[in-house]
């Protein structure tokens, strides 16, 4: 008798972990799956990053996503959501869809951006993967020149830069 209520205690309590785990999932805004990497210390050890030697790419996505045998890659912005992604979060998805690929040996048909009100999902196509190819390329023949003109006319996005402190043209 004793060992009947012992099972029992035990798959109650492995119920409460389950739904908790789930909650916990749906409230950092994943989809269904398996969690099977994590850059937040939140979900257990922190993972290294990705990278690919060939491209030079290193990357830590927010979370990877196993479900049905895809890899979807999940980037978690802390902010509101704009009216449509903003081009630097749709590359750096992008990036983390690309460093899945290489190092899973698994496409993924998409990636999430996740805003505090609303998430969307980026197709990973081959013009968007060609794209990033080519911006990294744009990159590196920039950080050659190391003379880099401003590329826009937004203080707020000076405000954020990490060359803030070494640059000549900053608005803010």
């Amino acid at each position: 008798m004793v060992m009947t209520y012992v099972v029992l205690l035990l798959f109650l309590l492995a119920l409460i972990f389950f739904w908790l785990s789930n909650r916990q999932q749906k409230a950092a805004g994943l989809p269904g799956g398996r969690v099977i990497y994590t850059d937040t210390d939140g979900w257990g050890k922190v993972e290294k990053p990705l990278f690919h030697a060939a491209l030079g790419l290193t990357g830590k996505p927010d979370y990877l996503i196993e479900k049905n045998g895809q890899i979807i890659p999940v980037e978690v912005k802390s902010g509101r959501a704009p009216e449509a992604p903003y081009d630097s979060h749709i590359f750096q998805l992008a990036s983390y869809c690309l460093l899945v690929e290489k190092t899973y040996r698994k496409r993924p048909p998409y990636g999430i951006i996740h805003y505090e009100n609303r998430d969307f999902a980026i197709d990973y196509t081959r013009e968007l993967e060609s794209a990033l190819i080519e911006l990294l390329a744009d990159m590196r023949r920039d950080d050659v020149r190391r003379n880099v003109p401003r590329s826009h006319e937004q203080a707020s996005r000076c405000k954020r830069c990490g060359y803030r402190n070494v640059c000549d043209e900053k608005l803010a």
